[in-house]
C-alpha cells in the first residue's frame, strides 16, 4: 500500500509530463495551474532553464510581478542573449511602472533579435 503522508515521488518522466501539461494550462489561460506542475519540476532541476521561462511567463500571467520578474532575471543570468526574457521581462517592468528599466529590456530584445514586435517595443526613434 503506497504511503500518502509524503509527495509523490517524481520521475524524469512525471516531470516532463508535468511541463507539457504546465505549457497546456497557460496555453488555456489557467497560469497559476501551470505554476503548480512547475514548481516540483525547479525543485527537482532548479537548473532548468526552460521550466524557468515557462514559469515566469505563467507568473506574469498570472500578474504576480515580482515572481515573474525573478524567474526572467534567473533566466537572463544563464541566457544573457535570450532575446525573448528581454523582452518578457521588459513587459514585466512596464506592467510594474518601471519604464526605464522596461525600455533597456525592450532596446536589449531588439538588439539581440530585431524582430518587428522587439524593435516596435524598443522606441529606438524617441
Amino acid at each position: 500500500m503506497p504511503e500518502s503522508s509524503g509527495p509523490m515521488r517524481r520521475t524524469p518522466e512525471t516531470l516532463v509530463i508535468d511541463f507539457r501539461a504546465a505549457e497546456q494550462l497557460l496555453a488555456a489561460r489557467d497560469p497559476r495551474g501551470a505554476v503548480k506542475l512547475l514548481d516540483p519540476v525547479i525543485a527537482a532541476h532548479p537548473e532548468n532553464t526552460a521550466a524557468r521561462l515557462l514559469r515566469a511567463r505563467a507568473f506574469f500571467a498570472a500578474a504576480q510581478l515580482r515572481p515573474a520578474e525573478l524567474e526572467f532575471t534567473i533566466v537572463l543570468e544563464r541566457e544573457p542573449d535570450n532575446a525573448f526574457a528581454h523582452f518578457a521581462l521588459a513587459r514585466t517592468y512596464e506592467r510594474a511602472g518601471r519604464p526605464q528599466e522596461a525600455v533597456r529590456h525592450f532596446r536589449l530584445a531588439a538588439a539581440l533579435d530585431p524582430c518587428p514586435e522587439y524593435v516596435a517595443a524598443a522606441r529606438f526613434d524617441e
